[in-house]
């Protein structure tokens, strides 16, 4: 065996081929190859919280806006409940290579749920009330804005508690027999006072105890524009500034606002486009 191998050996070294030891490493322009790939997924559902990785470095349009990316070349961004697609991104490389980007996306059945015993005012607020609602719902718009270079969007996310999902995302509404939007989150049925946890780490944005329609409400963001919202809390036990990782409780299941029963709302958001907290559940499953 031994006098076989030398003499494979001589006959490539007389072809002057060199030989790669098992320990060598792998030559540089693979590496580099491997290091320029642009990975997003095919198609995704509408509500998604899309995920993709590029080259570290990379910039990568959307529409009219520049994402952010993380150090190690992930990316993400928000497919609101009504988008036909296909998107369209484009990614310039460190090194200089633009690859256009296209995903399909796929539609969702939509069904209505039907809400009554909701207080009649609001459903139709006199015009004092009105104002207040938008006051109120424009600062919960700012908050969104923020747009941190903190990755907590790209870790797993868990149950802020456990129950029945009592509403589901995306399924139109009707409010005592009055149409309505599109429900905006997911509801988790659970007894009043039953503590709410942090999906994933993030920083409280905005805490406030009697917002009109969504009762005490608590925002917290995840980085890259990526945040959770919880509403109709009886109470909130954290304030705007802090820092909250997860499993961390940050208040209590309530009935305020424009609610029926005790339950949370749990809602997400890429800046102003909202997605499903169901699917980004899945994603980490």
């Amino acid at each position: 065996m031994r006098t076989a191998v030398a003499a494979l050996l001589a006959v490539v070294a007389a072809a002057g081929a060199p030989l790669l030891a098992a320990q060598e490493p792998i030559p540089a322009q693979v590496q580099v190859a491997a290091d320029e790939r642009v990975v997003f997924p095919a198609s995704v559902s509408q509500g998604a919280l899309v995920f993709g990785k590029v080259p570290p470095g990379s910039t990568v349009r959307y529409g009219e806006r520049v994402l952010r990316t993380t150090g190690y070349g992930t990316v993400a961004f928000g497919v609101g409940r009504d988008e036909k697609g296909p998107l369209a991104l484009t990614v310039l490389t460190p090194s200089g290579r633009s690859e256009p980007v296209r995903i399909s996306v796929s539609a969702r059945d939509w069904p209505v749920e039907h809400v009554s015993g909701v207080p009649p005012k609001t459903v139709n607020p006199p015009p004092a009330i009105a104002e207040r609602i938008r006051r109120e719902q424009a600062l919960v718009t700012a908050a969104r804005v923020r747009d941190d270079d903190r990755a907590d969007f790209a870790m797993p996310f868990q149950w802020p508690l456990q129950g029945r999902i009592s509403g589901r995302f995306g399924n139109a509404r009707v409010y005592n027999g009055q149409p309505g939007a599109g429900h905006s989150g997911m509801d988790i049925a659970a007894p009043a006072g039953s503590p709410v946890k942090a999906p994933a780490g993030g920083v409280v944005t905005f805490a406030a105890p009697d917002l009109y329609l969504t009762g005490g409400t608590l925002l917290l963001d995840h980085g890259h524009g990526v945040s959770s919202n919880f509403l109709h809390l009886s109470r909130i036990d954290v304030k705007v500034g802090d820092r909250v990782e997860p499993g961390q409780v940050i208040g209590a299941v309530g009935a305020t606002g424009r609610a029926t029963g005790p339950h949370l709302h749990w809602g997400m958001n890429w800046f102003d486009v909202r997605v499903d907290p169901l699917l980004v559940l899945e994603r980490g499953k």
